[in-house]
């Protein structure tokens, strides 16, 4: 879709909520609208919502049945994450933490009530491991893929035996999550990994954190920032003259909106990404046609354009194709939270399906099973040109072997430290 027509009228029409109140499969997301990370989360959640009322307008629903999508307001706050869990469990065949610290407290709990974490690109990195985590999914990729595609996207730039890269993180459980492969991988590959903390008070003001880096003077920085981090340190990097074309970051670090602030002068700065926005793509024509037409969106024109609403897309896409496999395999239509459990676990985005779906170019194919939680399905570099995201690599596949050992001791200890653990002796 080249062109949003009606624009004006259809924003002028906007409705207060878009979340369908409607008999049949509640599956309730864990937003955050609001909180010093709503910049990033708005756009996600709009793009999930938008995408499955626009099935519900188009199709239906899902297999006859319609999807309430409500959302439980979160602020990102773990405290209020636990509180929407418990709120809305009782009849959700899902639930969508949207954050690590969340995801973290909810997962031991998803055993007893047994309903599966969605958590897509996100979450505890060890959960990809379906004998241990049996209700945990972080499909399609986590966050030591990203990590190790990262790494290998920096070698094919060259060697970086003895060179320096900087991690500045945030310092909270999303930030420190991919610490233990990068160690392993500047043991394996002598580099110097350099983490670099940045506190929830100090994301607007990283003076201290970019002052270190100039001191240090590394080879390439890599961040792992979210919401306000984000553009506070993109607006240092610039402001301190840092090469962006040596400035990386993970997939919650490549937001459009926080790029635009510096325009032509973070021309050059990168993010791994696994997910790509393609107004192109026939599921961009309908939500056009069934959604914002109607006036029965949040977002608007530029935001549509950015990653973190197509990223919404593919990961109600997600949830929505495992409600898809689990009424196939069951022969019911309002499936259980155990039957969702099932078509999460046997997804297969292959390439044709993501077309017929009208996801083209917008996410990887991937498939899960019964011991692959994760899928790793790998991604694209995407670079900022000055005005947009665009991709300046081919499909890069993050090296899982070299640290499936280590998601294996990781899951045990958790599994240990949370005993009795049950385990899916069956995968």
């Amino acid at each position: 879709m080249k062109h949003f027509t009606k624009w004006a009228a259809a924003a002028a029409m906007a409705l207060a909520g878009t979340a369908v109140a409607a008999e049949g499969i509640y599956a309730p997301n864990l937003s955050y609208r609001t909180g010093p990370f709503a910049a990033t989360g708005i756009p996600l959640m709009n793009g999930q919502a938008d995408y499955i009322n626009m099935l519900n307008a188009r199709d239906g629903g899902i297999g006859g049945v319609m999807i309430d999508f409500d959302e439980c307001e979160t602020g990102y706050s773990t405290q209020k994450g636990v509180e929407c869990y418990e709120k809305t469990k009782g009849k959700a065949v899902v639930t969508q933490p949207w954050s690590t610290g969340i995801t973290l407290q909810v997962l031991p709990k998803t055993n007893v009530d047994q309903i599966p974490i969605l958590a897509p690109g996100y979450g505890f990195s060890p959960m990809s491991d379906g004998k241990t985590f049996s209700w945990a999914f972080n499909a399609p990729a986590g966050y030591w893929d990203a990590a190790s595609m990262i790494v290998q996207y920096l070698e094919g730039m060259g060697d970086l035996n003895g060179k320096k890269i900087a991690f500045l993180h945030l310092d909270h459980p999303y930030g420190k999550e991919p610490i233990p492969v990068f160690e392993a991988l500047a043991a394996a590959k002598g580099f110097e990994f350099l983490p670099i903390p940045v506190g929830l008070k100090e994301m607007q003001n990283q003076s201290a954190q970019w002052l270190q880096i100039r001191r240090e003077r590394p080879d390439n920085v890599v961040m792992w920032g979210w919401g306000a981090m984000n553009a506070g340190a993109i607006t240092e990097a610039v402001k301190t003259k840092y090469p962006m074309e040596n400035f990386i970051g993970v997939w919650w670090s490549g937001h459009n909106a926080d790029l635009a602030i510096v325009g032509e002068k973070g021309k050059g700065y990168k993010s791994i990404s696994w997910s790509f926005p393609n107004m192109d793509a026939p599921v961009m024509a309908d939500i056009q046609k069934y959604i914002v037409a109607e006036g029965k969106t949040k977002s608007n024109e530029t935001e549509m354009q950015g990653v973190f609403y197509g990223r919404g897309i593919v990961i109600s896409a997600i949830l929505a194709e495992g409600i898809r496999v689990a009424q196939a395999e069951y022969g019911v239509g309002e499936i259980s939270a155990e039957q969702l459990r099932w078509g999460l676990e046997n997804l297969n985005f292959t390439a044709e399906r993501i077309d017929e779906l009208g996801l083209t170019g917008m996410m990887l194919p991937f498939s899960t099973s019964c011991s692959n939680h994760t899928g790793h399905s790998g991604g694209w570099m995407l670079e900022w040109d000055g005005e947009k995201f665009v991709k300046v690599s081919d499909h890069l596949k993050a090296d899982v072997a070299s640290y499936a050992a280590l998601a294996g001791e990781k899951a045990a200890e958790y599994a240990a430290a949370n005993a009795p653990w049950p385990m899916n002796d069956g995968c």
